[in-house]
């Protein structure tokens, strides 16, 4: 088994390791600090991503520009002659070859680094081959543009031609010699990138692969089993998709399943795929239940929800599902046993399985990080070792169900506030959106920020409600053409459910705080609803829904074209001049997801209307401004600084009232505050 860990909790830079499943022994294949000449900060960049042969033979990763090839079994490590700078290597099943991107260029150099040549080159200004573009990469899941045949000798490659994709820039005031960054977004409603699926061979001879483009501009996801290439299309107003297989010689296309929603059909990881004998493994929204499926018939029962298709093995099919919304267990079909659940401890699993051996991957409300076991013919499993720090300060959190629509919350309080104590200033920090969950059974790293803000003086509750992922597709539709007002309103039951039932919730001293989906939500939270929240800290949102790209804002709100209502009822500029409460409004200046034009719009339209609100720009930073640890440290103790200015600092009233008790709340920098 290949893995990445570093050599401490606190070092970032990742090596790449090998252990033997049989007997337990690790061993170093490739450290970064050895290839490399440190810089003078004595700092050294980790290896990001490897993949590997079908044997696990051969292993590659690109390190500071360059390409490397890794013998597993004697682990000789050397540089490959590759031209221009390399992105995303893969070998071919048999290890003999490596494929590469490069200026837009498909290439492929033999393992031994000889014969270095290009298979498919661009052939227009804004044309790359074998990359996925932005819409696949940021909200479909796909993140690969090419896929080797079994054989090594050809390639199931994208031409992506994003020509009349719109041209957006970002810049960096605070770098104002340095020119702009032009990248081609597809906002909504505007032009997507025409995506072509091409076969390859190893001289550069091209077969496109045929289907109704015009119909169906999106590939959602593709790849080339024993049986040949396949892909999945999608319609842009995303309600079918269809599974199609393609003959490698001539391109033509044949269906092999097709599936309709009247919202949208969902895109789950891992699917399509085939198993050994052919039969395709796919999912249906069935009874309310997104089931997984082999050749459209459920394999599992209603009521347990498919999250990821992890591997094919023959004719077994390892996945993820959950029929509780906190939780998320590893699952195996066979054809002998059906479907049973092979993990066992409350918590998030995942793994992958091949040739007997199963690697768990477990996250729990116990432990902190992940903990990796091999297991293999039936022995005792093998841990990999885990060098996780301990977190500084452990979770106070309380995990509740609330309201008849059972909202799942974690509400997180002070280690050092007792019964009796005066009530708590509240502040909600959810995410809430179609993305992610945040209330999981798990130390998931951003429930220690929750619990920090809690330290300093909240009652901090985060809640899982509308939209959210785990709890079915009736769920997640129910923001199908009104992404926030079904937020908004469980957010609030569940703050009054919780105040119902624990005494530490001043109702009348309530923020919400959220970044990026969880951003704009707190935006529309003061707006909306100014008599329940008091105060706001909104980082990274999105004030007009138009400036967000087609596939991610298009599936809950249509095209704007043909429903401009439902983006002006999201947009938190027509409602500008109606705040009341105060707002903070954080952004990244480099953020090229979720651009800071949204944030810079939303407080020129608040000024033009006389509202006060204060704006802290992070220079250099992009969407997630986790990087640099001092900014991060910084702005959450900015956050922390407008919290107490506008609702009240409840240490006070505790010190008043515990005199000869000092020191019970930590302040200052002793310590990190980041994730």
């Amino acid at each position: 088994m290949l893995f990445l860990r570093s050599r401490a909790g606190d070092d970032p830079a990742s090596c790449l390791w090998a252990l033997d499943a049989g007997t337990g022994e690790e061993r170093l294949l490739a450290d970064p600090a050895a290839l490399l000449t440190a810089p003078a900060d004595g700092g050294v960049p980790g290896i990001g991503a490897y993949a590997a042969d079908e044997a696990g033979t051969l292993a590659v990763f690109v390190l500071a520009g360059a390409l490397w090839a890794v013998d597993v079994a004697t682990g000789r490590v050397r540089g490959l002659p590759v031209t221009g700078t390399p992105r995303d290597p893969r070998p071919d099943p048999s290890g003999r070859l490596v494929a590469y991107l490069s200026g837009g260029a498909l290439r492929v150099i033999g393992a031994d680094g000889t014969d270095d040549r290009a298979v498919a080159e661009p052939d227009g200004p804004d044309v790359r081959f074998g990359a996925a573009e932005y819409a696949a990469s940021g909200s479909m899941g796909r993140t690969r543009g090419y896929w080797w045949s079994p054989d090594g000798t050809r390639l199931l490659t994208a031409r992506v031609d994003e020509t009349r994709v719109a041209l957006w820039h970002v810049g960096d005031p605070a770098e104002p010699a340095r020119p702009p960054r032009a990248v081609r977004y597809p906002a909504a409603g505007t032009s997507n990138a025409d995506v072509t699926l091409r076969i390859a061979d190893l001289r550069g001879r091209h077969v496109e692969v045929a289907w109704d483009r015009a119909a169906f501009e999106y590939v959602t996801a593709a790849g080339w089993d024993a049986h040949g290439p396949y892909m999945s299309v999608q319609s842009r107003d995303q309600r079918t998709v269809r599974v199609l297989a393609a003959d490698p010689d001539s391109g033509r296309t044949r269906l092999l399943a097709e599936q309709y929603d009247r919202c949208w059909v969902q895109l789950v990881p891992g699917t399509p795929a085939r198993t050994g004998s052919g039969r395709l493994v796919a999912h249906a929204d069935l009874d309310g239940t997104r089931r997984l499926t082999l050749d459209g018939v459920p394999l599992t029962p209603p009521g347990l929800h498919l999250e990821e298709v992890l591997g094919v093995d023959g004719e077994e099919i390892l996945f993820t599902a959950s029929d509780d919304p906190a939780q998320t267990h590893l699952w195996l079909h066979t054809p002998s046993s059906g479907a049973r659940r092979i993990s066992v401890t409350p918590g998030v699993h995942g793994g992958t399985r091949r040739a007997g051996t199963l690697v768990r991957l477990s996250r729990t409300a116990e432990h902190p990080g992940t903990r990796v076991l091999v297991e293999r013919g039936g022995r005792p499993g093998i841990e990999v070792v885990s060098l996780a720090q301990r977190p500084v300060s452990p979770l106070r959190r309380l995990s509740l169900v609330t309201t008849a629509r059972e909202l799942r919350s974690d509400l997180h309080l002070p280690s050092w506030h007792r019964p009796g104590d005066p009530a708590l200033p509240v502040l909600l920090d959810p995410y809430a959106g179609p993305a992610a969950r945040r209330v999981t059974a798990e130390q998931a790293p951003m429930m220690f920020v929750s619990q920090w803000f809690a330290e300093q003086g909240f009652a901090v509750l985060v809640t899982d409600g509308a939209g959210t992922p785990g709890r079915g597709p009736d769920w997640e539709r129910e923001v199908h053409g009104d992404m926030f007002g079904p937020v908004l309103a469980d957010q609030v039951a569940a703050l009054h459910a919780v105040a119902a039932r624990r005494p530490e919730l001043d109702l009348g001293r309530v923020a919400m705080r959220g970044w990026s989906f969880g951003g704009t939500l707190a935006v529309m939270a003061v707006l909306r609803r100014p008599g329940v929240f008091h105060a706001a800290v909104a980082g990274a949102g999105t004030s007009d829904q138009r400036l967000y790209d087609t596939h991610w804002r298009e599936r809950f709100l249509g095209h704007p074209d043909r429903h401009p209502e439902r983006y002006d009822a999201c947009s938190t500029l027509t409602g500008a001049a109606t705040l009341s409460r105060p707002l903070l409004l954080i952004h990244g200046l480099s953020d090229d997801n979720v651009f800071p034009a949204g944030t810079l719009r939303l407080s020129s339209a608040l000024l033009a209307a006389g509202r006060p609100h204060e704006v802290l720009p992070l220079a250099g930073a992009a969407h997630a401004p986790t990087s640099d640890e001092d900014v991060f440290e910084g702005m959450l103790l900015h956050q922390l600084d407008f919290l107490r200015r506008h609702l009240g600092d409840c240490r006070t009233r505790l010190r008043g009232s515990r005199d000869g008790e000092p020191g019970r709340v930590e302040t200052g920098r002793t310590s990190r505050v980041g994730p």
